[in-house]
């Protein structure tokens, strides 16, 4: 983890500690006084309160969703069903009964319960979801269609089994059954804020961190709710307070995602100009100081034209670079008109495999483009090889960047440093990848930047 993103967790961390303190000395006192376990009938704001948790856990699924149709990351995908889930089981079991003044019934109560411990469950489970999904539309449909008749069987099981279910009804002592499933409920959101502080450790996305402190008070809601007794659907507790701070909390995370998916875009489009820049201008300029140096004679003119060359070669790589990642011209390509420019003189072979399959985010391809042409570029200057190869692949559940040759070697870590393969390891650092090299005189060297899937 670079310093700023440890320093950022940090924060978060003591964040967190001293937040679930005082949630924890709150939840004391509720539960030691009953008399601060008071409900009230309030049968509008419950309305106005399972409105707003159904509308902000739909905006959730739908930038899910979206994350997932361009990424198709396991994660998005089960963030998408548990909150699609959660909005769908909120209004039809929570809404659509009591509009009108009408009191929700004991299935529409269960099904709801179930309906939304399986959301919690998908929840859960979402931030130790590894990998990605290949067929993501197809994916993304069905899973709703499935989501949407989970909930219909959750209606259906809780009116097969309504004479052996207990009533929910205020005042009453809370049934164990029902006692069991808020229990449930707390520990995956338990379960869900260990998740999302691991993967904020680990990635950094400032989006795991919302998620998180939005579990923490999701986690305290469901424990007031233990404690609190039976409401109807027209009483509100402290619980439903806390549950509606969170999902505040989450669509402040929401809102922060979009703005930063735009200024990704606008980062995309940025580099799009500046590669169209190059290219209609430094790259033209360059060609001309070519071409007029060719007419010269002499040392000086030799190393003028040598110069002009190279940065003419290395502008038509940064232009490479930056379309690749800016969406203009796919990752694969880009790369294997690099190797051909590389190639073109004859003194190099090289073989190179991409995964047509394999996703990587705009950054990451910036950064696997510049480890794969600086690492080549060291192979040509400086391992006296014949032949490299370089292959874009997944192994298991890691993406592998895996640039080999079969040049002279060399043994040390001083010699790798010459070599200047420091650079790389900044490269995969910035990308969060871990970077290997493996060398032996005589036998060639291979470097490797392994990337979460």
């Amino acid at each position: 983890m670079r310093r700023d993103d440890n320093d950022a967790y940090s924060a978060w961390l003591w964040g967190e500690v001293v937040l679930f303190g005082l949630l924890a000395a709150g939840l004391a006192l509720f539960v030691a006084y009953p008399s601060l376990r008071d409900t009230y009938d309030l049968p509008q704001l419950r309305l106005v309160l399972d409105t707003a948790v159904t509308l902000a856990a739909a905006i959730v699924a739908v930038l899910a969703g979206i994350r997932f149709s361009v990424e198709g990351r396991r994660l998005d995908f089960m963030l998408c069903g548990g909150f699609f889930l959660a909005a769908v089981s909120t209004f039809a079991f929570g809404i659509a009964p009591a509009m009108g003044g009408a009191t929700i019934g004991k299935t529409e109560a269960w099904a709801g319960m179930t309906g939304k411990l399986l959301a919690a469950g998908l929840i859960a489970g979402a931030p130790f979801a590894r990998g990605r999904i290949f067929s993501r539309e197809r994916a993304l449909r069905w899973s709703i269609l499935a989501l949407i008749c989970l909930a219909g069987s959750a209606w259906l099981l809780s009116w097969s089994l309504s004479i052996g279910l207990p009533s929910l009804n205020n005042g009453e002592e809370q049934p164990l059954l029902l006692i069991f499933v808020l229990a449930i409920q707390a520990l995956l959101s338990l379960v869900a804020l260990v998740g999302f502080g691991l993967r904020y450790r680990t990635e950094g996305d400032d989006l795991f961190r919302w998620l998180g402190l939005a579990t923490t008070l999701l986690l305290f809601a469901e424990l007031h709710y233990v404690f609190t007794p039976v409401v109807s659907s027209t009483f509100v507790s402290q619980g439903d307070f806390l549950r509606l701070i969170s999902y505040g909390v989450l669509m402040a995370g929401v809102w922060r995602a979009i703005r930063f998916a735009e200024f990704g875009r606008a980062v995309a489009e940025e580099r799009a100009r500046v590669a169209r820049e190059i290219h209609d201008g430094l790259a033209q300029y360059l060609f001309t100081v070519s071409t007029h140096a060719s007419m010269l004679e002499g040392e000086t003119a030799t190393r003028i034209k040598e110069a002009a060359a190279a940065a003419q070669q290395e502008a038509r790589f940064a232009i490479l670079a930056l379309s690749s990642a800016s969406g203009n011209a796919p990752f694969d390509a880009a790369l294997r008109r690099y190797v051909e420019f590389l190639t073109a003189d004859g003194e190099l072979e090289v073989d190179l495999e991409v995964d047509p399959e394999l996703m990587l985010a705009p950054d990451e391809q910036i950064e696997v483009f510049r480890i794969v042409q600086e690492g080549l570029a060291n192979v040509r200057k400086h391992a006296h090889a014949k032949r490299a190869e370089v292959l874009i692949e997944r192994q298991g559940g890691r993406r592998v960047v895996l640039v080999r040759d079969d040049g002279a070697g060399f043994e040390g870590e001083t010699d790798a440093a010459g070599q200047g393969l420091k650079n790389l390891r900044t490269r995969a650092a910035a990308i969060g990848g871990a970077f290997t090299l493996r060398s032996k005189p005589g036998q060639g060297t291979a470097l490797e930047v392994t990337l979460r899937a």
